[in-house]
């Protein structure tokens, strides 16, 4: 396997959000490469670190990452959105600390087999789970061209959704299209020459919403919230980072429900739901990447990190 250089997003950030105690017990929905797992699990003593990845490739590579650590460390192949189901196999009531860093790893991006890059050629995969059914493959050769639209224009912010759409079921009539380049191939001929001159590269809203789709990422995100802040043991911290708008505003109007408590009318003088606050945000706006973080890793430009407490 190739050596990857692997950046762990707002590092120290997420360690200082996270307030860790040596005897807590923590989880990392998201362990990737491991670099957020490794600065939790070196600061444990009696403590405990849950590591969940829906990667089998990331588990792999963990006991070599973690080291002297794996002691205190649990390993679990799932997906985050069953995090309430993982805790209760674990027979864990609760945690003091959560951190789920949305991303898709650096590791996955520059594996050119997983078909995640449009710098690339590779079969059209995607998937984050590779043991999951639904592939890109399929996302592209056989959904209907306005369901196609829809998740380029949804999940993408593709400004030319119905064009590209359009052309991929056209090429697709006379052949499928097996494979990253290919696709790239299709979603260029459907772009005006004013899209095609812009900085970024011309596929990557539309690569973005077909990986989105495939993992069915934006719901569970949704999922994961609805059952992480319950879970937290008060005074435990929930550091979430997210990497597009669609993302942050799942996480940000999630909070914000939390914040909240009362779901009452304006209008109504008393409340009368009995919902209470459950969490305060620490601190209310998200955190950015520094200056020195972006020179080093200019892929964590678009990364923010909101930070929640259990009341």
């Amino acid at each position: 396997m190739a050596e990857f250089t692997h950046y762990s997003v707002l590092l120290n950030e997420c360690i200082d959000g996270l307030n860790i105690r040596p005897d807590g017990i923590y989880i990392d929905g998201t362990l990737g490469r491991a670099g957020h797992s490794r600065e939790i699990a070196r600061r444990l003593t009696t403590g405990r670190l849950i590591c969940i990845d829906r990667d089998q490739a990331a588990l792999d590579a963990a006991p070599a990452r973690l080291g002297e650590w794996m002691d205190r460390v649990t390993l679990v192949h799932g997906n985050f959105r069953d995090l309430s189901r993982v805790m209760d196999e674990l027979g864990l009531e609760g945690a003091d600390g959560m951190l789920f860093d949305l991303g898709v790893s650096s590791p996955q991006l520059d594996d050119a087999s997983r078909g995640f890059s449009y710098m690339h050629d590779a079969p059209l995969d995607m998937r984050m789970d590779q043991t999951a059914p639904l592939t890109a493959y399929e996302v592209v050769n056989q959904w209907p061209r306005e369901e196609l639209r829809r998740i380029f224009f949804r999940y993408g912010e593709e400004k030319c959704s119905t064009q590209i759409a359009a052309a991929i079921e056209r090429r697709r009539e006379e052949k499928p299209i097996e494979t990253t380049l290919e696709l790239v191939d299709v979603i260029r001929s459907a772009m005006p020459a004013s899209a095609l001159r812009e900085k970024q590269h011309p596929a990557k809203r539309t690569f973005q919403a077909i990986r989105i789709a495939v993992n069915d990422e934006l719901s569970a995100i949704d999922d994961l919230l609805q059952d992480a802040v319950p879970r937290l043991n008060p005074g435990g911290r929930l550091c979430v980072i997210s990497f597009h708008s669609l993302e942050d505003r799942i996480v940000k109007t999630a909070f914000a429900g939390f914040a909240k408590g009362c779901t009452c009318p304006p209008d109504f003088p008393v409340c009368v739901c009995g919902k209470k606050p459950q969490i305060r945000l620490t601190p209310r706006k998200p955190i950015l990447p520094s200056e020195a973080e972006l020179a080093e890793n200019p892929r964590s430009r678009s990364a923010k990190l909101r930070i929640a407490e259990k009341l």
